[in-house]
């Protein structure tokens, strides 16, 4: 059974980790979620569940800004063959949450290790990362090294990149 928010927030708590949690309208979208920038400070992020040939699969965690080409992706993660966008059954399958609540938090219900994170490096040099806690109708906020702390703590040692563009 994947994690709750609540379990998910008592899991930061219990690391230490202090985090603020925002609750708005769901957001499925960057675009929709720009909307909030209002109401919420540091780096927004996009996040993409991908695979690639070999049914490896990736949670790459970029800058909102960044814009991505997937052959050039591909190389920088260490895929195999081309990288294409997971299913909606994987996505819940292997991280307990649907599309548009992808998030790098949701390794806490990888317990199989199965999903390799991909965090971009320029998330590392915010004051603060927003991310879903695991679901889109809420933005969680930390500081970059406690997004790490937390990653480590779920058994992610996460792959540092300067995305291609």
């Amino acid at each position: 059974m994947p994690a709750t928010t609540e379990e998910l927030l008592a899991f930061l708590t219990d690391l230490g980790i202090q985090v603020t949690t925002v609750s708005h309208e769901p957001v499925f979208t960057v675009e929709e979620s720009q909307q909030l920038r209002g109401q919420i400070g540091g780096a927004h992020t996009k996040n993409l569940f991908l695979r690639d040939n070999k049914r490896t699969y990736f949670l790459v965690t970029l800058g909102e800004e960044v814009t991505v080409d997937l052959k050039r992706l591909r190389t920088v993660i260490g895929a195999k063959g081309g990288l294409s966008f997971a299913s909606p059954e994987a996505l819940l399958e292997n991280l307990g949450v649907r599309p548009g609540s992808v998030s790098p938090l949701a390794a806490i219900n990888d317990v199989a290790h199965a999903v390799t994170v991909v965090l971009d490096l320029g998330l590392l040099d915010a004051d603060a990362v927003n991310c879903h806690p695991l679901r889109n109708d809420q933005t969680t906020s930390m500081a970059p090294q406690d997004l790490l702390a937390f990653l480590r703590a779920t058994g992610h040692e996460p792959t540092l990149i300067s995305p291609p563009g």
